[in-house]
């Protein structure tokens, strides 16, 4: 097969971009309300004082927050630019954060199609938003990977019927179909100054007390339909797979899931807990390989366990594993989180 055979109509739009209307506007409700849906009580996402100590000027946002505003900035992509697909499947993340999202933040977010892949009949379609600071600082990055499934996966019935349990203004019965009138519109050329996480010294272990090897303790998380629930609602994802056991069982699986984004929140809080300061984390990216099955009358019990994979004394800084597993299923195929240390 040629590469033109193989190729992805979908590969000429790479590089559509566009900006969100008006600036997101952080605010410290919001970041206690996504803090408590990822179960992550760092003291530092919900009280002022607690933040100051580490030497940030309000509430820090949760590593894995940004996810929740890119959601929505991304809906016009999957509707309007990524075409030909009826439904996506979330398989890779990658958070960036060069400075951490602190309560007042006033941020403008860019959604760009950076990258389409066909892998053995597969788009793997990559979508990055950046978000900048009121200074004009990029102060993170999120690349969000997904697979774009066809009408060949997925039956009429099944999206008749998910959608008539969506929320009122969601339809993804018109995903990916709005394309007649298509312009490319690219991201203008423009200096880019990434944010400068400073001088401040991180609320980490000193460098010279981590060694390779050390093992983080392991921690167990307990979900429930009703935190399923809360996550879609702070979170702005609305497929009732994640909270509707017929229709997830009608979509081919074996009993609703958890969030994918869900379990990656989870997992951030599990290592800031051990490194004691979320604003330290510059990378965090992860593969799902599995998702978490949360049955209506046990839940889902995820554990939580890593170690550090290498340290580099010229930065001060180590890169952990991190691996989610829920009963026999590993949730994360391969997750690494890079931090600062002291």
């Amino acid at each position: 097969m040629t590469a033109e055979a193989d190729a992805s109509p979908l590969e000429a739009r790479v590089g559509h971009w566009y900006q969100m209307d008006g600036t997101y506007l952080v605010g410290r409700e919001k970041l206690r309300e996504y803090a408590r849906a990822v179960q992550d009580y760092h003291p530092a996402h919900w009280d002022v004082g607690a933040a100051r100590e580490l030497g940030y000027p309000d509430l820090v946002a949760p590593l894995t927050f940004t996810s929740a505003p890119g959601m929505q900035c991304n809906r016009r992509m999957f509707e309007e630019i990524v075409v030909g697909y009826d439904t996506y499947m979330q398989t890779e993340e990658v958070f960036e954060q060069h400075r951490p999202i602190v309560a007042g933040d006033e941020l403008v977010i860019d959604v760009e199609l950076t990258s389409v892949r066909r892998i053995a009949g597969r788009d793997l379609i990559t979508v990055t938003n950046t978000f900048t600071d009121a200074a004009g600082e990029r102060v993170h990055t999120l690349h969000t990977t997904v697979v774009g499934v066809t009408a060949e996966d997925i039956g009429a019935d099944v999206k008749a019927a998910v959608q008539n349990a969506m929320m009122h203004d969601m339809n993804i019965l018109d995903i990916g179909h709005a394309d007649a009138a298509y312009a490319k519109e690219v991201r203008p050329e423009a200096a880019v100054t990434i944010a400068d996480p400073g001088a401040r010294s991180p609320g980490t272990p000193s460098f010279d007390d981590v060694r390779v090897g050390d093992e983080l303790p392991v921690r167990h998380a307990r979900l429930s339909r009703g935190d399923l629930v809360n996550y879609s609602g702070v979170a702005g994802d609305a497929n009732p797979i994640h909270w509707d056991e017929d229709l997830a069982k009608l979509a081919g699986l074996p009993d609703v899931i958890a969030h994918g984004m869900l379990t990656m929140g989870l997992g951030a809080g599990f290592a800031s807990a051990w490194s004691g300061d979320p604003g330290a984390a510059t990378r965090f990216a992860v593969r799902l390989s599995a998702p978490a099955i949360v049955p209506a009358k046990e839940g889902a019990d995820i554990e939580f366990s890593g170690r550090v994979k290498s340290l580099d004394p010229e930065t001060r800084t180590g890169v952990l594993l991190v691996s989610a597993k829920s009963g026999a299923r590993k949730i994360f195929g391969l997750a690494t989180l890079n931090v600062r240390f002291r």
